[in-house]
């Protein structure tokens, strides 16, 4: 396997070389990646894959983060029908 087709964020197969042509072309902080890629914006809410990011947005010239909102971690999330937010019962 070609190291530039690893996944680096599982839950929406991004692969290193997605994210690092995204790092090269827009010289992007690792915010700006997860926004321009989806990379850490799955289920598990960057808890697989934020460490990478970052890691490659640093080795490869990216911006850093400086006084910018940073990433966080997310929940994961579940879909809710309309019925049970309004109180039906099954």
């Amino acid at each position: 396997m070609s190291e530039d087709k690893t996944v680096i964020c599982r839950c929406e197969e991004i692969t290193l070389q997605e994210i690092q042509e995204t790092i090269e072309r827009f010289q992007c902080s690792a915010r700006e990646v997860k926004l321009r890629t989806r990379a850490g914006m799955g289920p598990c809410g960057g808890r697989t894959c934020r460490c990478m990011i970052d890691r490659l947005v640093e080795q490869l010239g990216g911006q850093s983060v400086s006084n910018e909102v940073s990433l966080s971690y997310r929940p994961p999330v579940r879909p809710v029908s309309f019925g049970v937010l309004g109180g039906e019962t099954k």
